[in-house]
């Protein structure tokens, strides 16, 4: 159709979409779409009756479209003439077409004519386009959003069930939800009956004219009576509920940013309280364990020192490697506390005086400190003692043998027999005490042997010291008295002899070689009968060597015994021969053939004995070489595949292959696959505890010792544990700062690329590298180094020269993303307390969930402002703290 003044009328599509109109209810559309343009009309100090005439001259059309969108049109034309009328209503619909709106088959002259169907599509266009194009509820259309906006606020409602804009409208409960969501006191709802819906019409219409500013724009008999209402009357009626209640609707959003940032906080809260109570726990039980790891005052018996290194087993196994996760666990908590911390923009997190990561670290290490040595200095003690008990041993033997020989000595020595002996008996009393020098002599050696062992037992701290020295003390000074009165005997019997003219030459000489030879088995008893104790295999083969070559001189000892007895039998048979009556034995010695016989009959049954023990201790020793060797070879197996996973992980969280979540699942495989390869430490833990219950205390078959082996393990748990939080903690970055893919991968291929030694962390000169090769402005003048600080303060705010990858993830999601601020929250609240500078605690409850809102009310300080208010609280300040240093 043509307009006035020649010209093709443009053509467009109204919104929403369509390519035809559906006819309008005539009872409907135009009460309502009349209602609806005098409602804005009024505005301008005018009203239309009849919308097909009204609209004719397109003047009141004209100011309808200024009204409505507070812009000025084209002056219109006064006069009466069609063509005026014409002009004017082209000029509305050029307004109409300039706001993006299509006019399909709209033409000025079919208005003009009064054209009723023309028309009231032209107000429907005219509504859509101002009145509900600009809704918009999640992103949807304009009427799917108020559609949806309908369904969310009468959700609550007992038989409202919002699905269209014709029959869910019908019984009136709709609209009366509508007002009762937004203004609970204008309506009275739980009175309203679903089976009087004129009644609820018709109160919803008259309370929203009277208390909304929303004029009655549908009849509530037409409504009821109608099998359809029209959908277009009720989304215009229902659109001018939309405007009204737009405030609350701001207000609505207001909450939900202000409840989420209050989650966030909650949350953090919450994890600030895990963190401490778990940092107090294991500082506790550090404090409890380090002062008995430094107690190192020694236990008197070998059973109560191994008792202590089971003490310490049963540590290591069962009681430190629970605080070793709880350790780990403890650090991962705290790194995604402050990942979480950051993510919101939040301050990062203070433990606690005294609880901080670096006092459990401190602490930890003072642990291992006093850790350190301890085992080594059972194992000490253990063979101190063993040492101790050998040594006793050895002194009550020898100690015992001297005491047996010297018993009677003294009284020998006392004896005055020389005074009334004869010639012959004074000469066999001098032969006799010189043979008993000899034999003092001889003993000697023992005594110094028994003052050195005692000696040595005193210098090791000996706990039975006291009776040691005092046995020892009484040997010495009897021995010294023995000294005494020997000398004494030697010159008394000196004295008295007058001749020394027959001698039994025999028996002499065997008295002189039978002491010595005497003398020779009681040592070769008192070392056959010796105790010994070795740690090796070649220290065992030793002792059988010199052994073997004991035996080996056997024979000439019989030779030399049989000598011996032969001179005694060649004395008897001079005596017999020359009637010579012997009286009694050998004056010269107590050393009879029937001792010396006894005696080499007591080392023949000693003999096999000690072959015997050898033996055993060979046997032993064979076995414990077999156990450092099985020992070994699962430690030379486990230490270095600790090794090589250290080194995988290692890798794995420098490379970039695949998705961070399938590095995640890389990671938690190997995490997998370490914890299944437990039962291998377990099992050298099983071997480790037989070499310990066997005394062994070295190995030369492995350079792993068990120690090596558990911090390695430890290790090895503690880096796979963290890798995994790491990877976690950028997952987290990631998806909270919306970083795609493709950027993770750039920021990591950026970061790898100067992290030449793989450590996981950028020096300064390094990072500044890597921001330049991201395009970053901080070359070395005057601005780019200015720049270049402002950055490190913020990656390195402990100023420890590191940037590690999680920082640098951090930073470039800080520049690249938005986050919540401080004045946001305080737009959102200042929302809810309806433009005010403070809020109260009514308004809190009314607009947030219950926790929030008292979560709120307990922590805002009270508004000193001159407009304040009884109960007023400050929301700024409180919003300010939610970002700043804080309590909160």
């Amino acid at each position: 159709a043509g307009r006035g003044g020649g010209g093709a009328v443009q053509t467009h599509t109204a919104l929403p979409a369509t390519t035809s109109r559906p006819a309008l209810t005539p009872c409907s559309a135009p009460q309502t779409f009349t209602a609806w343009c005098n409602s804005h009309l009024r505005k301008a100090g005018t009203q239309i009756e009849n919308i097909d005439e009204d609209f004719r001259d397109g003047l009141k059309l004209m100011l309808l479209l200024e009204v409505i969108s507070g812009e000025r049109l084209p002056k219109p034309e006064r006069g009466k003439m069609r063509v005026h009328k014409i002009n004017n209503v082209n000029k509305a619909l050029d307004f109409i077409a300039s706001k993006g709106v299509k006019l399909v088959s709209i033409g000025a002259e079919e208005i003009v004519d009064g054209n009723a169907k023309m028309t009231l599509g032209m107000i429907w266009t005219i509504i859509l386009r101002f009145a509900i194009q600009d809704i918009s509820v999640e992103e949807t259309s304009a009427k799917e959003g108020l559609l949806l906006w309908c369904q969310r606020k009468t959700a609550p409602y007992k038989n409202v069930n919002v699905q269209n804009f014709h029959i869910s409208w019908k019984d009136g409960l709709a609209f009366n939800a509508l007002i009762h969501r937004h203004r609970p006191e204008l309506i009275e709802y739980d009175k309203l009956r679903k089976d009087d819906p004129v009644t609820n019409l018709n109160n919803a219409f008259e309370v929203a004219e009277k208390y909304l500013d929303i004029p009655k724009m549908l009849d509530a008999e037409d409504i009821v009576n109608t099998a359809r209402p029209d959908e277009k009357a009720i989304m215009t009626y229902v659109s001018s509920f939309y405007h009204a209640f737009s405030g609350a609707q701001k207000a609505e959003t207001a909450a939900n940013r202000i409840c989420k940032v209050l989650a966030v906080n909650q949350e953090n809260e919450h994890l600030m309280e895990d963190y401490e109570k778990l940092a107090s726990d294991l500082l506790e039980w550090i404090r409890r364990t380090i002062p008995w790891l430094e107690d190192r005052v020694p236990q008197k018996t070998i059973t109560e020192m191994q008792q202590k290194l089971e003490d310490f087993r049963d540590y290591r196994r069962v009681h430190k490697p629970p605080k070793v996760q709880e350790k780990c666990q403890l650090e991962i908590n705290f790194n995604t506390l402050q990942t979480k911390l950051r993510l919101s923009n939040r301050p990062a997190f203070m433990p606690s005086e005294g609880r901080m990561v670096s006092d459990i670290n401190n602490g930890w290490q003072h642990l291992e400190q006093a850790e350190k040595g301890y085992e080594e200095w059972l194992l000490n003690e253990i063979r101190r003692l063993e040492r101790l008990d050998h040594l006793a041993e050895k002194f009550r033997q020898k100690a015992s043998i001297h005491e047996a020989w010297t018993d009677g000595k003294e009284a020998m020595l006392k004896h005055r027999d020389y005074e009334t002996a004869t010639l012959s008996d004074i000469k066999a009393l001098i032969r006799k005490h010189e043979a008993f020098e000899s034999d003092l002599a001889a003993h000697q050696d023992r005594v110094e042997q028994i003052a050195a062992i005692a000696q040595e037992l005193n210098e090791l701290d000996y706990y039975d010291s006291h009776n040691v020295n005092t046995r020892c003390q009484k040997i010495c000074d009897q021995w010294d008295a023995l000294g005494s009165l020997t000398h004494s005997r030697r010159e008394a019997l000196e004295k008295t002899e007058k001749q020394l003219e027959t001698i039994d030459q025999l028996h002499l000489e065997y008295a002189k070689r039978a002491a010595p030879f005497n003398n020779w088995m009681e040592s070769a008893m008192e070392d056959l009968q010796d105790m010994f104790i070795v740690h090796t295999i070649e220290e065992i083969e030793g002792l059988i060597s010199a052994h073997d070559q004991f035996k080996s001189t056997l024979p000439d000892a019989d030779r030399e015994r049989e000598a011996i007895l032969a001179i005694h039998k060649e004395a008897q048979r001079i005596a017999e021969s020359n009637h010579i009556k012997l009286s009694g034995s050998n004056p010269y010695t107590t050393v009879t053939p029937q001792i010396i016989n006894s005696k080499w009959e007591k080392v023949q049954q000693l003999v096999p004995k000690r072959d015997h023990a050898l033996l055993e201790e060979q046997s032993k020793q064979q076995s414990n070489e077999h156990l450092r060797r099985q020992f070994s070879s699962q430690a030379n197996v486990v230490g270095p595949w600790i090794q090589t996973k250290m080194e995988e992980i290692g890798r794995i969280s420098i490379e970039m292959n695949g998705t961070l979540e399938d590095q995640l699942s890389h990671l938690k495989q190997y995490e997998r696959s370490i914890v299944d390869y437990k039962p291998n430490l377990d099992l050298l833990e099983q071997q480790h505890q037989l070499i310990q219950e066997a005394l062994i205390f070295d190995n030369k078959h492995t350079n792993y010792t068990m120690e090596h082996i558990r911090v390695g393990w430890e290790q090895l748990l503690t880096t796979i544990a963290r890798t995994i939080n790491e990877v976690e903690n950028q997952i987290l970055t990631r998806d909270a700062k919306g970083i795609s893919q493709e950027q993770m991968q750039e920021f990591r291929a950026s970061f790898n690329h100067f992290d030449k030694d793989h450590g996981g962390a950028l020096g300064p000169e390094e990072f500044k590298a890597c921001l330049i090769s991201l395009g970053y402005d901080v070359e070395n003048d005057r601005q780019g180094d200015a720049e270049f600080n402002r950055i490190m303060s913020v990656v390195d705010p402990n100023h420890s020269g590191l940037v590690t990858f999680q920082a640098f993830i951090d930073f470039m999601s800080r520049e690249t993303t938005d986050t919540d601020t401080a004045d946001q929250v305080i737009a959102s609240f200042k929302v809810l307390a309806g433009d005010k500078n403070f809020i109260t605690a009514e308004e809190l409850r009314r607009e947030l969930p219950p926790d929030q809102a008292e979560y709120c009310i307990a922590r805002m300080a009270p508004y000193q402002g001159p407009d304040a208010v009884p109960g007023a609280l400050d929301y700024k300040s409180f919003s300010t703290a939610l970002y700043g240093e804080s309590d909160l």
